[in-house]
């Protein structure tokens, strides 16, 4: 029996909605999990699942074989300067791994990215496009690895590879078992702060981006990429929405310089100190200063991208946080 669809990253914020939304439209489903993955994400859900690692070459052939379509959200999101041997393994050697075992098998790969790995809006009123050109401005290693990754796709279009690229925006939404980017909800719900990043991001529901990308599946050009983005606000607006809707006191400034380099360059000096890297670091404040405003029009035009109000994301993202006891 031919299996609709593989989702890898499926216990993670965009493959566990990917699977919903999925299983809603009535397709069968396959899963690529660690042994040690959560049971909990995909309970009561009918998935096949086959235990591997988009690391291992031979778990991936075996997840590919017998599939039509293959929907790869598997990654390493840490933002930070420490983990590049770990994020090139996941990030890169795991989605050429996917890329090439869909052109073995002839089918094609919709390649989940990030706008991250996009070119940054050089000031608050440009906003960046598909086609806009140039490198992004961070060199942390999730950026850099992301370019990388999408960089394997496009060598192996090349060769004749059926590949489609998403980038989506910063996305909430419910089904955030980890949790993801539910964390600054807690944060802000535990630790308020005065003052927010400098920068500005674009907004979206992880429910909308799931279904855009089941649509750029069965339509989105081959070898086209898609910006899968939202509301365009400034992280002072977007942190005082959240903290109006978990109850606590908004932050009204913007970030100065003295705060960000205490925050950043502390976050590194205690990583280096334990051994590891603390989620707020240099590299997350240098990415918190940049305007991260994207267009998605082309994901409108061709793909039916619909997006709802990203107040309506926050409010049912915490609403979920609280149902699953995250608060």
């Amino acid at each position: 029996m031919t299996i609709d669809y593989l989702v890898t990253g499926a216990t993670g914020l965009v493959g566990n909605n990917l699977v919903r939304v999925l299983l809603e439209k009535q397709c069968t489903v396959r899963i690529l999990a660690r042994e040690t993955s959560s049971r909990r994400p995909l309970q009561g859900l009918d998935v096949e699942w086959v235990i591997g690692d988009v690391t291992d070459k031979d778990a991936v052939q075996r997840a590919v074989t017998g599939v039509n379509c293959v929907l790869h959200a598997a990654a390493d999101t840490h933002i930070g300067w420490r983990g590049l041997n770990r994020q090139r393994l996941i990030n890169v050697q795991g989605t050429t791994f996917v890329a090439h075992a869909a052109l073995t098998q002839g089918i094609r790969v919709v390649q989940i990215s990030s706008v991250d790995a996009l070119p940054i809006a050089k000031s608050p009123q440009e906003v960046i496009d598909e086609e806009a050109t140039g490198e992004p401005k961070s060199k942390c290693t999730y950026v850099v690895t992301k370019r990388q990754s999408e960089a394997e796709v496009f060598r192996l279009l090349d060769k004749g590879l059926d590949a489609v690229i998403v980038n989506p925006g910063f996305m909430l939404g419910p089904w955030d078992w980890k949790p993801s980017s539910g964390r600054m909800l807690l944060s802000i719900a535990k630790h308020p702060s005065p003052v927010a990043p400098t920068g500005g991001m674009s907004g979206c529901d992880v429910r909308d981006v799931a279904t855009a990308i089941v649509s750029a599946a069965e339509r989105g050009v081959r070898g086209r990429r898609y910006i899968l983005a939202g509301e365009n606000i400034t992280y002072l607006d977007a942190w005082q929405r959240m903290a109006r809707q978990v109850g606590a006191r908004p932050p009204r400034w913007r970030m100065g310089p003295l705060v960000r380099i205490i925050a950043g360059y502390g976050g590194d000096l205690w990583g280096y100190v334990s051994g590891g890297e603390p989620e707020v670091n240099s590299a997350l404040i240098e990415m918190s200063q940049q305007f991260h405003y994207y267009d998605s029009s082309r994901a409108k035009r061709e793909l039916d991208y619909q997006t709802r109000s990203f107040d309506t994301s926050i409010r049912d993202a915490w609403e979920w946080l609280k149902r699953e006891h995250y608060v």
